[in-house]
């Protein structure tokens, strides 16, 4: 999941614990959104300046429509932090990796709900440790 860190960071994330993921409007990200089940892992990306996976987080509430959206089939869920990535783990780093060249982010970077696969979610937390 991304959110640029001047509308909703890590940071943020943290100090709150938990928090209803509103306002996707875009199909294929909310189609993404509906797959996940309460207990899947999140990689948590900052996008535009940062552009790196700065945290863990966990879906602690399945998809239920989302009540910021005024019309139209929108849905959201809730998420909870579980672990900040120190280092974070950049983009430069994901592109130049070899398992994850074919993630949706390297891909389509512009679609803010992605799927990740079990695989490319492990190779990020092991480059997160070989640089901690």
């Amino acid at each position: 999941m991304k959110s640029e860190p001047e509308t909703y960071s890590w940071a943020n994330l943290a100090r709150d614990g938990r928090t209803a993921w509103t306002g996707v409007r875009n199909f294929q990200a909310r189609n993404h959104l509906r797959a996940m089940a309460r207990g899947d892992r999140v990689l948590f990306y900052h996008s535009g300046a940062g552009k790196n996976v700065v945290g863990i987080a966990k879906v602690v509430k399945a998809a239920y429509p989302d009540p910021t959206a005024r019309e139209g089939d929108w849905s959201c869920l809730d998420l909870a932090a579980a672990a900040a990535l120190t280092p974070p783990v950049t983009l430069a780093a994901i592109k130049a990796d070899q398992l994850l060249s074919e993630m949706v982010l390297v891909k389509n970077s512009r679609l803010s709900v992605q799927p990740v696969t079990e695989k490319q979610f492990n190779r990020v937390l092991q480059l997160a440790d070989a640089k901690s």
